[in-house]
C-alpha cells in the first residue's frame, strides 16, 4: 500500500514539475515574441530610492519606480542586483550592498524580492543585472570590509588594484563565487540575467596563470579563453533554470577584444553563450568617431545565431548633453529632441531585434535631472511606444 501510494506521488510530483517547466518555456518564448522596452535601473537610483532608516518608504518608491514604467508603456526593468561584489539581497556568499544599507553587510530587506513582487503584480519583466568582477570602483583597499569575501585575499594575485579593485577572472575561485551567486539570483523568479560590460579591466593581469598556456596562446587569447568559461557555465545554469541569459557589452566592438577580451563575436556566431545581445549603443546620428547607424549595422551583420535577440542600449543620459567623444557631433543631443525615438524606429528594422534598453531610469523620470530637451524627447519616444 505504502509503495503504491509513493509511486502515485511520484508521478504527480513529475506532472506537477513537467506543467511548471512548461509555464517557464511559455513564458520564455512570450518574451521572445514581444518587443521588450527596458529601462535600467542602476545603483544610482538604488541609492536614492532604498532609504535604509524606512522600508516603508522604499517599497512606496519601488511601486512608484515600477508605476513610471507601466504608465510610459516600458515592460522591463534590468535592475543592478551584484554591483561590486555585493547584493540587494541576503546572500550567502556577498555582503549585503552598501550602496543601499549604507554599511557593507547591514541587511535592511530583501529588495530583489520587493521589486519582482511589484513587477509581477503589474506585468513588469525582471532582468537582475550583475556586474561579475568588479569588486570596488576605487582603489582604496581599506575599503574591503572583513564581510567580503575579497577580504580574505588582499595582497594576492586573485585581486587587481588598477583604478578600481577587481577579481582576477583566471582564478578558480572567483568563478566558483560568480556562479554561486548566479545560482542564488535564478532562485528568484526573474525573466532574465544580464552582465554589462566589466570584465577584464586591462591587459596586464594573472601572468603567472598565464605562463602555464603561453605556449599555446597569446596573452589575448587566453583571457578571451577565461571569460568565455565562465559565460558558457552561466548560461548553462540559466538554461537549466529556463532563464534568458545576456550581455550588454561596450558598443564599440574594437574595445570588447582589446581592453575588456569579451569575445561577442564568437557569443553571437555559436550556441552555448548567451540568449540576447545589449550592445550599449551609446552614440548619437552624427557622431564621428562611431555613428549610431553604422554601429548598429556592424552589430546586426555579426549575429549569426537565428534566435539571438538584438536588444541595442540606447544613451538615454545624454540627452540635452555635450557629447565631448562626437567630435563634430558632439553639440547633436542639445540640438535635436527626437533622437531615442529615431534610433528605435531604425533599430526596429534589424533582422534580429526584439526590443530596446534605456540607460536610465532617472534621466527619465526624476525631473531634477531633466534637460532643456528632456520633455520633448520623452514626448516623441511616447508617440513611437503607444
Amino acid at each position: 500500500m505504502i509503495g503504491d501510494t509513493m509511486k502515485k506521488l511520484g508521478i504527480i510530483l513529475i506532472c506537477l514539475l513537467g506543467i511548471f517547466f512548461s509555464m517557464k518555456d511559455n513564458q520564455i518564448e512570450k518574451i521572445k515574441e514581444e518587443e521588450i522596452r527596458a529601462v535600467f535601473v542602476s545603483y544610482i537610483e538604488l541609492n536614492t530610492y532604498i532609504k535604509k532608516d524606512s522600508i516603508e518608504e522604499s517599497k512606496k518608491n519601488i511601486k512608484n519606480i515600477i508605476h513610471n514604467c507601466k504608465k510610459m508603456k516600458l515592460n522591463t526593468i534590468i535592475l543592478h542586483t551584484v554591483i561590486s561584489t555585493d547584493t540587494i539581497y541576503q546572500s550567502n556568499i556577498y555582503p549585503f550592498s552598501s550602496y543601499v544599507s549604507k554599511e557593507e553587510g547591514s541587511f535592511t530587506f530583501d529588495i530583489l524580492h520587493s521589486f519582482i513582487e511589484e513587477a509581477k503584480s503589474n506585468h513588469i519583466k525582471i532582468i537582475a543585472w550583475i556586474n561579475p568582477y568588479r569588486i570596488r570602483t576605487t582603489s582604496d583597499l581599506s575599503s574591503i570590509t572583513e564581510k567580503s569575501p575579497a577580504y580574505q585575499y588582499l595582497n594576492t594575485d586573485t585581486i587587481y588594484v588598477k583604478n578600481g579593485i577587481y577579481w582576477n577572472p583566471s582564478k578558480k575561485e572567483v568563478e566558483e563565487y560568480i556562479l554561486g551567486i548566479v545560482n542564488e539570483i535564478t532562485e528568484y523568479s526573474i525573466d532574465g540575467l544580464l552582465m554589462d560590460d566589466y570584465f577584464y579591466p586591462d591587459n596586464n593581469i594573472d601572468y603567472a596563470d598565464y605562463e602555464k598556456v603561453k605556449d599555446q596562446l597569446s596573452i589575448e587569447e587566453y583571457h578571451l579563453q577565461v571569460i568565455n568559461q565562465m559565460v558558457k557555465k552561466v548560461h548553462d545554469i540559466c538554461q537549466s533554470k529556463n532563464i534568458l541569459f545576456g550581455i550588454s557589452p561596450d558598443g564599440n566592438i574594437s574595445n570588447n577584444y582589446d581592453s575588456h577580451f569579451a569575445d561577442v563575436k564568437r557569443w553571437m556566431e555559436e550556441e552555448g553563450y548567451i540568449d540576447f545581445i545589449m550592445p550599449q549603443i551609446y552614440y548619437g546620428f552624427y557622431n564621428t568617431m562611431k555613428g549610431f547607424k553604422n554601429t548598429l549595422e556592424e552589430w546586426e551583420s555579426l549575429i549569426k545565431k537565428s534566435d539571438l535577440m538584438f536588444l541595442p542600449a540606447l544613451a538615454f543620459y545624454k540627452i540635452g548633453k555635450i557629447d565631448s567623444y562626437a567630435k563634430e557631433g558632439r553639440e547633436e543631443w542639445i540640438l535635436n529632441d527626437n533622437i531615442i525615438m529615431r534610433e528605435v524606429l531604425l533599430s526596429r528594422n534589424s533582422k534580429n531585434y526584439r526590443g530596446f534598453a534605456l540607460f536610465r531610469y532617472d534621466n527619465i523620470f526624476n525631473m531634477e535631472n531633466y534637460t532643456s530637451n528632456s520633455v520633448a524627447e520623452i514626448e516623441n519616444l511616447k508617440k513611437m511606444i503607444n
